[in-house]
């Protein structure tokens, strides 16, 4: 079986690319860093009608091209490079899939040809201030209302939760959890930019005090949603971290190549062409992990979950590893504000963490596989 990348997903990576050298340079991101909205609107409506990346893998019926994972992925991958200040991540990738798994048409009619046309951001509520990813971490409640719904509780580190036009909000009913589309500003929501250390990726508090809400699939069948959701968000961000650690090594051997020091290249030490060697099979490891839990997504076989596990536990580490050994290369400059190696390094470890770290997916990986 190939598991290589078409000419047409090679071209796709070409243009994504292209427009984000020119779109989101260092400079750019630095920008958008010290905003509270956290993204520039005219770019993510440039990236909506020009590229169609919003829509790439939302299906035609809802107002989308109709690509699968293996596109999505070769897009995010090229994100994670130029680390793209945008709430593709939380609309696209969480939200859009919640809404395409729910197995309800009402919801999937109503937001999908939003999000895929870029009129309409979204924010999936999941974590809360416990800080867990398991079933057990949904404590916020909802209650029946008359014909509706109302939610009561606090979400936490919700991506893009504070410039959101729908949240999606994960609470416990009497028969489980279930899955809500709230409108931000309906009554009783609060949200709160928080203060995170990777600024590239902005994160809210929402609260929620007797708010409205509309109830998405079946009541107390939405863990099973959000499992499902969680196995493609780990592959997404995992293809995410190959891209930003593959950035990490072209710099540090770039950097080793120019750097001269005792009348020679850097990169002519052992001690630097170690750590060059480490980083490219770390990396190249992590793409071949990561390319293959896309095409696991992709399919959404029977592997996934498994897969899904393995590739983020490895990507994480990875990427982490990549952008330390990235600022140990660069030397004293590497450690300077105004160098950009700080800005891989937080976004490694920010990614690291997120949807659960790797001890937590190793554990994850170990329980499904019957360990």
């Amino acid at each position: 079986m190939n598991f290589a990348f078409s000419d047409e997903q090679e071209q796709l990576r070409e243009f994504v690319r292209s427009f984000l050298d020119d779109k989101s340079p260092e400079a750019a991101v630095r920008e958008q860093m010290d905003t509270d909205q956290g993204f520039d609107r005219d770019v993510w409506n440039q990236m909506a009608e020009q590229m169609g990346l919003q829509a790439l893998a939302i299906p035609e019926e809802y107002g989308g091209q109709g690509f699968g994972f293996v596109e999505l992925i070769v897009v995010l991958e090229e994100m994670g490079r130029s680390l793209l200040c945008a709430p593709f991540f939380s609309s696209v990738v969480l939200s859009a899939n919640t809404l395409l798994l729910s197995g309800d048409d009402e919801a999937k009619n109503a937001h999908l040809p939003g999000i895929a046309a870029g009129e309409t951001i979204a924010a999936l509520a999941l974590t809360e201030e416990n800080g867990r990813w398991d079933e057990a971490g949904v404590t916020a409640r909802a209650s029946q209302a008359g014909d509706g719904w109302t939610i009561d509780g606090t979400k936490s580190f919700v991506l893009d939760g504070h410039t959101a036009d729908l949240l999606i909000v994960a609470a416990r009913t009497p028969k489980g959890v279930s899955l809500f589309t709230v409108d931000p500003d309906s009554a009783g929501v609060t949200r709160t930019l928080l203060s995170t250390m990777d600024q590239t990726r902005k994160q809210a508090k929402i609260e929620f005090s007797a708010t409205p809400a509309t109830l998405i699939g079946s009541d107390g069948e939405g863990w099973g949603v959000i499992e499902k959701v969680l196995d493609l968000a780990a592959v997404a961000l995992a293809a995410e971290q190959v891209g930003g650690a593959q950035k990490c090594l072209d710099m540090s051997v770039e950097y080793a190549k120019v750097r001269v020091q005792f009348g020679r290249p850097i990169g002519s030490f052992q001690a630097i062409k170690h750590k060059c060697a480490d980083m490219l099979l770390e990396v190249e490891s992590a793409k071949s992990a990561a390319y293959y839990a896309g095409w696991c997504a992709a399919e959404m076989n029977d592997e996934l979950p498994q897969v899904a596990s393995l590739a983020k536990s490895y990507c994480s580490e990875a990427y982490f590893h990549a952008a330390a050994e990235n600022i140990q290369i660069h030397g004293g400059i590497g450690f300077t504000w105004e160098h950009p190696a700080h800005l891989y390094f937080k976004r490694a470890k920010s990614s690291e963490l997120l949807f659960g770290d790797p001890t937590y997916h190793r554990e994850l990986l170990a329980q499904r596989i019957g360990i």
